[in-house]
């Protein structure tokens, strides 16, 4: 019964399971580890409810198995499920490519169609190829993330965050809530996807934080770039190795020179595949599963606060040998972690406790379950660029 408590208390379990059912335990371990890890932090945060936080702003709800988000979707293949993606503009063309035929506005119809004659090699292979978010479920196993080592203090560090969404950024706020200087750095092409989200998450995430904006398709751009990494105490970046590669930032080069860099990717950085925190979490495995196998969303793109926690206290823990480190946390990874050995018994039973649901967790007796809470957000998040120069100026790294 290890970490129903925490589970309950973490509001995850409120978003999993069917729209018309009742709310469901999610397997493994994931909430117990979210508090294991904020208790290594040197700020006081409550790790299970970060993971489902983003619902208090957004108003998701649990959907089965159409994610809480509504842009993934569990479907049935030749030879078990998979979880698709379908959360960018070209995922609708890059669909119709992986399928070999035309999509049109909604790709679902094709797509299920064409997973019920294909394995879940087939559909991962061809995933990988086209850079589509997908994969078979519960089928990733690679090993855990290392465990966070002795903390340091981080106060006055300086943070240069590349990353987007909700993984890396999150990383980036735990650091700045214990006192880190972050710069998040933008591209004019690229900016974070999140701006479009809810403002108030967004606002977050990035409140008190500065916004550089650089184009790396210049060399001026390229060199103020290559300067912010040389002053940087910690990188946080949520790319595919080859894509910083090409901006001519090197991560070993820093992590030589003295620099902790966290590298945050769906599936390793040994790997082309890309992937969003709900299908990379049910490619891992983490799903409920009805009686006859079907399996049902945990949570809301849970993969991304779990792997933003876990950054985080890597982050913040002291580099091997007091250099530089290279944190390579893959989400599938960090998921994959919080399976290990996990009770293959039957879940715990969901009951109505006065006006809403309890766990009924045997050994611990009825366990209210808890909606997604929201913490209150202070300051004002930075519009795209607004600190380019003075930032710049202040490190004595040339405009472009």
């Amino acid at each position: 019964m290890s970490g129903q408590v925490e589970w309950a208390a973490s509001g995850v379990v409120a978003l999993t399971g069917r729209p018309d059912g009742p709310p469901l335990a999610p397997p493994g371990r994931g909430a117990l580890t979210a508090r294991e890890l904020a208790e290594t932090l040197p700020v006081p945060v409550d790790g299970p409810r970060l993971l489902a936080e983003r619902a208090a702003f957004t108003g998701h709800r649990r959907g089965g198995p159409v994610s809480a988000g509504g842009s993934c979707r569990l479907l049935p293949t030749a030879d078990g499920w998979a979880a698709v993606s379908c959360a960018r503009p070209d995922d609708p063309a890059l669909l119709g490519a992986m399928i070999g035929a035309e999509t049109g506005a909604d790709p679902w119809p094709g797509v299920a169609a064409w997973l019920r004659v294909h394995t879940g090699d087939e559909l991962a292979e061809r995933a990988e190829l086209l850079g589509v978010a997908a994969g078979p479920v519960g089928r990733t196993r690679r090993p855990r993330v290392p465990a966070p080592l002795s903390p340091r203090p981080v106060e006055g560090l300086l943070v240069v965050d590349f990353s987007a969404l909700w993984a890396g950024p999150l990383c980036a706020h735990l650091l700045g809530l214990a006192g880190a200087r972050v710069v998040k750095v933008e591209t004019p092409s690229r900016p974070d996807g999140a701006r479009r989200g809810s403002p108030d998450f967004y606002r977050l995430l990035h409140a008190g934080h500065r916004s550089v904006v650089l184009d790396p398709g210049t060399a001026p751009g390229r060199d103020a770039m290559a300067a912010l990494v040389d002053a940087a105490d910690i990188v946080v970046e949520a790319s595919r190795p080859r894509a910083l590669a090409r901006f001519g930032l090197d991560a070993d080069a820093a992590v030589a020179a003295g620099t902790t860099w966290v590298s945050i990717t769906a599936y390793g950085r040994d790997t082309d595949r890309v992937g969003f925190g709900d299908d990379v979490a049910a490619a891992s495995g983490l799903v409920c599963r009805e009686p006859d196998g079907t399996p049902l969303f945990c949570g809301d793109a849970i993969a991304d606060p779990l792997t933003g926690l876990t950054a985080a206290a890597l982050a913040a823990s002291a580099p091997p040998g007091g250099g530089g480190v290279l944190w390579d946390v893959a989400m599938s990874d960090v998921v994959a972690g919080t399976l290990d050995g996990a009770d293959p018994g039957p879940p715990p039973v969901t009951v109505r406790h006065g006006d809403g649901w309890a766990l009924d967790t045997a050994t611990g007796g009825l366990v209210p379950i808890a909606e997604p809470v929201r913490r209150e957000t202070t300051g004002t998040a930075p519009e795209s660029g607004r600190d380019t120069a003075e930032v710049l100026r202040e490190l004595g790294i040339a405009c472009p």
